[in-house]
Protein backbone atom coordinates (compact mmCIF):
# COMPACT_ATOMS: atom_id res chain seq x y z
CA UNK A 1 0.00 0.00 0.00
CA UNK A 2 1.47 3.36 -0.98
CA UNK A 3 1.98 6.08 1.60
CA UNK A 4 -0.86 8.37 0.50
CA UNK A 5 -3.35 5.49 0.45
CA UNK A 6 -2.21 4.51 3.95
CA UNK A 7 -2.85 8.09 5.13
CA UNK A 8 -6.31 8.02 3.56
CA UNK A 9 -7.16 4.75 5.28
CA UNK A 10 -5.99 6.05 8.67
CA UNK A 11 -7.85 9.35 8.27
CA UNK A 12 -11.01 7.55 7.15
CA UNK A 13 -10.91 5.29 10.20
CA UNK A 14 -10.31 8.29 12.49
CA UNK A 15 -13.34 10.10 11.03
CA UNK A 16 -15.46 6.98 11.26
CA UNK A 17 -14.46 6.44 14.89
CA UNK A 18 -15.88 9.86 15.81
CA UNK A 19 -19.06 9.26 13.78
CA UNK A 20 -18.19 11.59 10.89
CA UNK A 21 -21.09 11.82 8.44
CA UNK A 22 -21.00 10.95 4.74
CA UNK A 23 -17.25 10.34 4.52
CA UNK A 24 -16.17 10.60 0.88
CA UNK A 25 -12.75 9.88 -0.61
CA UNK A 26 -12.05 11.38 -4.03
CA UNK A 27 -8.93 10.38 -5.94
CA UNK A 28 -7.79 13.46 -7.85
CA UNK A 29 -4.20 12.56 -8.78
CA UNK A 30 -5.04 12.19 -12.47
CA UNK A 31 -6.81 15.56 -12.71
CA UNK A 32 -4.88 17.85 -10.37
CA UNK A 33 -1.41 18.49 -8.98
CA UNK A 34 -2.87 19.70 -5.66
CA UNK A 35 -2.99 16.26 -4.06
CA UNK A 36 -3.67 12.59 -4.72
CA UNK A 37 -6.77 12.38 -2.53
CA UNK A 38 -9.41 14.59 -0.95
CA UNK A 39 -11.29 13.25 2.05
CA UNK A 40 -14.54 15.05 2.80
CA UNK A 41 -16.68 14.56 5.90
CA UNK A 42 -18.97 16.58 8.12
CA UNK A 43 -20.04 16.77 11.71
CA UNK A 44 -23.44 17.67 13.10
CA UNK A 45 -22.19 20.54 15.28
CA UNK A 46 -18.99 22.49 16.01
CA UNK A 47 -18.01 20.18 18.89
CA UNK A 48 -18.18 17.15 16.64
CA UNK A 49 -16.26 18.96 13.88
CA UNK A 50 -13.51 19.67 16.44
CA UNK A 51 -13.55 16.04 17.57
CA UNK A 52 -13.23 14.81 13.98
CA UNK A 53 -10.27 17.12 13.32
CA UNK A 54 -8.57 16.09 16.57
CA UNK A 55 -9.10 12.41 15.79
CA UNK A 56 -7.52 12.72 12.34
CA UNK A 57 -4.64 14.81 13.70
CA UNK A 58 -3.90 12.38 16.54
CA UNK A 59 -4.22 9.24 14.40
CA UNK A 60 -2.02 10.50 11.59
CA UNK A 61 0.44 12.02 14.07
CA UNK A 62 0.85 8.69 15.89
CA UNK A 63 1.72 7.17 12.53
CA UNK A 64 4.35 9.77 11.69
CA UNK A 65 2.31 12.10 9.49
CA UNK A 66 2.24 15.81 10.31
CA UNK A 67 0.14 18.35 8.40
CA UNK A 68 1.87 20.90 6.23
CA UNK A 69 -0.93 23.33 7.03
CA UNK A 70 -4.26 23.44 8.88
CA UNK A 71 -6.75 26.20 8.10
CA UNK A 72 -10.13 27.20 9.46
CA UNK A 73 -9.82 25.87 13.02
CA UNK A 74 -11.27 28.97 14.67
CA UNK A 75 -14.50 28.92 12.71
CA UNK A 76 -15.11 25.16 13.13
CA UNK A 77 -17.33 25.18 10.04
CA UNK A 78 -14.71 24.14 7.45
CA UNK A 79 -11.33 22.86 8.51
CA UNK A 80 -8.77 21.95 5.87
CA UNK A 81 -5.91 19.68 6.89
CA UNK A 82 -3.19 19.54 4.25
CA UNK A 83 -0.94 16.48 4.47
CA UNK A 84 0.59 16.99 1.03
CA UNK A 85 -0.75 14.12 -1.06
CA UNK A 86 -3.86 13.92 1.12
CA UNK A 87 -6.14 16.84 2.00
CA UNK A 88 -8.82 16.33 4.64
CA UNK A 89 -11.86 18.64 4.61
CA UNK A 90 -14.08 18.56 7.69
CA UNK A 91 -17.23 20.66 7.42
CA UNK A 92 -20.28 21.63 9.37
CA UNK A 93 -23.30 20.12 7.63
CA UNK A 94 -24.47 23.51 6.34
CA UNK A 95 -21.10 24.55 4.92
CA UNK A 96 -20.61 21.20 3.23
CA UNK A 97 -23.89 21.63 1.39
CA UNK A 98 -23.00 25.23 0.50
CA UNK A 99 -19.48 24.57 -0.86
CA UNK A 100 -20.33 21.17 -2.41
CA UNK A 101 -16.75 20.04 -3.08
CA UNK A 102 -18.04 16.75 -4.42
CA UNK A 103 -19.61 18.62 -7.34
CA UNK A 104 -16.51 20.73 -7.95
CA UNK A 105 -14.29 17.62 -8.01
CA UNK A 106 -16.78 15.35 -9.80
CA UNK A 107 -14.14 14.47 -12.42
CA UNK A 108 -12.21 12.69 -9.66
CA UNK A 109 -12.72 9.02 -8.87
CA UNK A 110 -14.75 8.11 -5.79
CA UNK A 111 -12.93 5.56 -3.66
CA UNK A 112 -14.98 3.23 -1.47
CA UNK A 113 -14.00 2.10 2.00
CA UNK A 114 -13.48 -1.40 0.62
CA UNK A 115 -11.01 -0.12 -1.98
CA UNK A 116 -8.87 1.34 0.80
CA UNK A 117 -8.27 -2.18 2.07
CA UNK A 118 -6.44 -3.20 -1.13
Amino acid sequence: MDDSKKMVKLAYEALEEKKGEDIQVIEIKDISIIADYFIIANGTNSSQVDALVNSVSETLGRNGYEPKRVEGVRSASWILMDYGDVVVHVFSKEDRLFYNLERIWRDGKLVSKEQLED
